[in-house]
């Protein structure tokens, strides 16, 4: 039975006591994952002065060096999409990035034409230095959880991200 309040016929929504567990447990996670949000994006702009760069711009970086780190190194067509950026504002940033030397655009395909991002020598010891004792503290986190659990949770975050992603 629906209910409507009686001076606009709009539907009400009905009030319980206690949200549900399965409700409540979503909203906590949503809390966590904004946090999470939150903390990714403060550790990625302490990560820029340390570098003395633009928040973006060692956004960029961290992405590459993620990339580079899995072995699946980014075309700057596939960063721009994980910056939400253009791609002439990611041609801008990227022509600033191989100015300080911290990257380096390479050609490896067979097609000649397909460019490569990676970051170069001399950004590497920094950004390992920056983010070793997170790394180890990660690994750390992660030992702690079972495999069965830890796959739980990556389905989780993968249906997440297909959620978000079909919005």
């Amino acid at each position: 039975m629906a209910m409507t309040h009686a001076e606009n016929g709009k539907p009400l929504r009905p009030h319980t006591a206690a949200p549900s567990e399965p409700t409540d447990h979503a909203s906590r996670i949503l809390d966590g994952l904004r946090t999470f949000g939150a903390d990714y994006t403060d550790i990625t702009n302490k990560f820029a002065a340390y570098l003395g760069l633009h928040s973006t711009d060692a956004a960029a970086l961290v992405e590459i060096l993620y990339a580079e780190d899995h072995g699946r190194p980014l075309s700057p067509t596939q960063l721009s999409t994980r910056l939400s950026l253009t791609t002439g504002a990611t041609t801008n940033l990227l022509n600033r990035l191989e100015r300080l030397g911290h990257i380096v655009r390479t050609r490896e395909h067979a097609d000649r034409r397909k460019v490569t991002v990676r970051t170069s020598q001399q950004i590497e010891e920094p950004a390992r230095e920056f983010f070793g004792e997170f790394s180890a503290q990660l690994a750390e986190l992660v030992s702690r959880y079972t495999p069965e659990q830890l796959a739980q949770f990556e389905e989780f975050l993968g249906g997440l991200h297909k959620i978000l992603r079909g919005l």
